[in-house]
């Protein structure tokens, strides 16, 4: 079984190493992959958003299944080019993606679909926005419509962080083309959390619930990130809790999506908050989360190919999925500087001892080898994932690792599951 792997963070070095864990005979090529990735598989030098590189490579070596990561390749596409051309893919179609591609849509097919989210104004100038922030009141959230890697979404809690919102969002043009529309959306208090699930375009399986950890600091301070950290399960996240997102959130919106002709097939995010009314959509992806997957990976108990195979197929079954009763938790190491600037090509030291740490495993996300030392390349540098008979033993196993691997200006949060706990 040849299987190409699109991609570069640690989701998808966890998705790399399930696979193999699963099957060793399988061969695997990441492109573009990264330094944890190249020890398992075989990295390919090309761009996971160039689709003609990624189409031509699949013609010359025609894997027999390709897995695709990130959102951007994506919403590119990259599902409907590869499938035109014969290559069974797992992942969205373009039209399916926008569901994370613009938040404008999404909030149209929950409104169709009457799915509970947060009200929501998209305005495209600086003066719509303020008319809709002074209807909605502060606090409120400010969203760049389209793809910003995880950092166009700004929480304002006072005026002041309103006015530093609308200067990076209209003034200073930080997120480009992505904020050519914006979402000026009412404010949700309650406690987040990430319900994932495999979709074939009809049959809804959710994965195991996870609660990410946004904010660069302790506290849940500072910053949004792409994610600091993550742990499986999310004890907030009921049983009962589940079955309503199941039947008032995930299978609504794909049912909505099919009634407009599209198939919904891959992997379904809601990041949800659940408020004291219920549980409400902040957002969707249409891909993996990332940390989220490095910390429900590893709790997926039965193997992962044939899931991703049977909602490509469009037979989804949800006996192809169990889980590891015990907990996980990832704990996320940076660059100094992130979510800002950052340095790459920094060595890293001390990985040999962290993988001969029981219960974990390291995955990578932004890695690179140069001269056989691993450098760091990217701002979320690597996800330490630890298995435990409980949270608190799986806290004290993730960060007994951390502590193992030391790069210049490395820094992590030192509360990941504190709600848990």
């Amino acid at each position: 079984m040849k299987i190409l792997l699109v991609g570069n963070g640690g989701r998808e070095h966890a998705i790399a190493w399930k696979l193999l864990k699963d099957d060793p005979s399988v061969e695997l090529f990441c492109a573009p992959g990264n330094a944890g990735t190249a020890a398992i598989a075989r990295n390919l030098q090309i761009d996971a958003s160039d689709i003609p590189a990624l189409l031509a490579w699949a013609r010359e070596n025609a894997p027999d299944f390709t897995v695709v990561g990130p959102e951007a390749p994506l919403c590119a596409g990259l599902v409907d080019a590869f499938e035109a051309a014969g290559f069974p893919t797992f992942g969205p179609v373009r039209a399916a993606a926008r569901m994370e591609g613009s938040k404008a849509f999404a909030k149209e097919i929950m409104a169709a679909a009457q799915v509970p989210t947060a009200e929501a104004v998209v305005v495209r100038d600086e003066a719509a926005a303020r008319e809709a922030v002074a209807r909605l009141g502060v606090p409120v959230v400010l969203k760049a419509d389209g793809l910003a890697a995880g950092k166009g979404v700004m929480v304002c809690m006072d005026a002041a962080q309103v006015e530093a919102a609308l200067r990076d969002l209209f003034s200073e043009n930080k997120f480009g083309a992505a904020a050519s529309e914006v979402l000026v959306e009412q404010y949700l208090d309650g406690e987040e959390a990430s319900i994932l699930a495999f979709v074939d375009g009809k049959t809804v399986v959710p994965l195991a619930s996870a609660q990410d950890h946004k904010r660069l600091l302790d506290g849940d301070k500072g910053p949004n990130t792409g994610g600091m950290g993550a742990y499986s399960p999310a004890p907030a996240v009921t049983p009962d809790m589940l079955a309503v997102v199941q039947s008032q959130i995930l299978r609504p919106v794909v049912e909505e999506l099919s009634r407009r002709g599209i198939a919904y097939k891959g992997v379904l995010y809601a990041g949800l908050m659940l408020t004291k009314s219920g549980p409400k959509v902040l957002e969707f992806n249409c891909r993996f989360g990332d940390p989220e997957t490095q910390a429900i990976l590893p709790r997926l108990a039965s193997p992962l190919l044939p899931a991703l195979r049977a909602c490509r197929d469009g037979v989804l079954d949800a006996s192809l999925v169990s889980w590891d009763p015990r907990p996980a938790v990832c704990v996320v190491m940076v660059s100094g500087g992130y979510p800002g600037k950052y340095p790459k090509g920094v060595v890293v030291e001390g990985l040999d001892e962290a993988a001969a740490q029981p219960d974990a495993v390291v995955f990578h996300a932004g890695t690179a080898r140069r001269g056989g030392l691993v450098v760091t390349d990217g701002g979320r540098v690597f996800g330490v994932t630890a298995l435990g008979a409980d949270v608190r033993s799986a806290v004290a196993a993730a960060y007994r690792t951390v502590v193992k691997i030391k790069f210049d200006g490395a820094s992590y949060r030192s509360d990941i599951a504190w709600r848990a706990l």
